[in-house]
């Protein structure tokens, strides 16, 4: 990677801002998911090692409707953070303004403090120039590590960079090494799975990966889509009917290389009490039932494929993982990326309903590298610049 990480900074003595994704799920004021903030605080502790006069920490949440959206408020990541860190966090009910400025100025040496929802500011979004100004006047240098918003240029992760040095934290790094890597230079054979509910979101990483991989094993609701391309019954199962020529049009330039299941468990209703059976999709899909998940036949397939693997990227789950009944085809794939890392293959999941799906099979730790960006995973994964990466110092 050749951008300015935070080895290549100093720190002691500064004002340290850091733009982090604190972008957890909340139910009723109560973090539900702290994946996010274990992840930022290697970067943080690296930080407060050397010696800074503050650390400054700026995040979004959600997509507030107003300023003071309580739903959307930061204030509960402050606590969760300070257990992580072993250190004091202060809060401040604002990002930029008076009351940010007196947050920032009543910190103690060494002190810690985490602003208030950026997005409590329509000018974050698009990226307003004198917004920046006031959040760059938090910091005498400037750390990115927040990956899961790389792919937009923001006021907090890419206009600040226009007044104070960035430089990269050590998991922006870690994201960057392994996905731009991992595509660039795998060790093969290199697969690709790819899941979730539409192929119209996923065409251009498609055809970006068709020309890197040997084999690109396909699950999901997107399946579906390429079963109707192949003239397939798919009964009430979710087809993108506007991406059927595309699909067939993927699957005339990916030949062999392209895998879809063979089986699928459907289910008379989308309800996890539904009933349910595992049916051959060669036989279609008959009238009132749908796909719901894949079927063992088919993980035994694509588990054939994956034994050999030296590289593996997913995105995407294999079904509708968040019923417990339709989940097992998600969970076993899981598993066999599980058993390969363990026999020394690279395996990388690229964030969103995969990385959810990753820790609730209880598999997380046992993958290479869970990326904390959905949207940024799929832009990386298509070869594009993301903004908050292009915004950091090249060395």
């Amino acid at each position: 990677m050749n951008k300015m990480t935070v080895r290549d900074a100093n720190f002691a003595g500064k004002r340290v801002l850091v733009r982090v994704d604190f972008n957890v799920p909340l139910e009723n004021g109560v973090i539900t998911d702290d994946t996010r903030i274990r992840a930022a605080v290697p970067t943080l502790k690296y930080i407060l090692e050397q010696k800074p006069k503050a650390l400054i920490l700026m995040s979004h949440l959600g997509r507030p409707k107003a300023k003071g959206d309580a739903d959307t408020s930061l204030a509960p990541v402050a606590p969760a953070l300070a257990a992580h860190l072993g250190v004091a966090v202060a809060f401040a009910d604002d990002c930029v303004g008076e009351v940010a400025d007196n947050a920032v100025a009543a910190l103690p040496d060494g002190g810690v403090l985490l602003l208030e929802n950026t997005r409590y500011y329509k000018g974050e979004e698009k990226n307003d120039a004198e917004l920046a100004a006031q959040m760059a006047k938090h910091g005498d240098i400037f750390v990115n590590d927040a990956f899961g918003t790389a792919h937009r240029a923001h006021a907090s992760n890419v206009g600040v960079s226009a007044h104070l040095t960035a430089v990269a934290g050590l998991l922006m790094e870690k994201e960057i090494d392994y996905l731009a890597t991992t595509i660039e230079s795998p060790k093969a054979p290199f697969v690709a799975i790819l899941g979730g509910a539409k192929v119209s979101d996923k065409i251009k990483v498609i055809e970006a990966l068709l020309g890197k991989v040997d084999k690109l094993l396909i699950g999901g609701g997107m399946a579906n889509t390429f079963f109707a391309a192949h003239g397939i019954e798919m009964g009430d199962s979710l087809v993108e009917k506007e991406a059927v020529e595309t699909a067939k049009s993927l699957i005339a330039s990916g030949g062999d290389k392209l895998m879809l299941p063979i089986d699928a468990v459907v289910a008379d209703a989308f309800d996890n009490a539904a009933n349910k059976k595992t049916i051959a999709i060669s036989a279609g899909v008959e009238a009132g039932w749908r796909v719901l998940d894949i079927g063992a036949d088919t993980v035994k397939a694509y588990g054939d494929v994956l034994k050999n693997a030296k590289t593996v990227i997913w995105n995407g789950p294999m079904g509708v993982f968040e019923m417990p009944n339709f989940a097992e085809g998600t969970f076993a794939i899981a598993q066999l990326l599980a058993d390969i890392t363990a026999n020394g293959a690279t395996t990388v999941i690229g964030g969103g309903d995969s990385a959810a799906a990753a820790e609730q099979s209880g598999l997380a730790d046992k993958i290479t590298h869970i990326s904390t960006g959905g949207g940024a995973s799929l832009e990386m994964l298509e070869g594009k610049e993301l903004p908050g990466v292009t915004a950091i110092k090249d060395k």
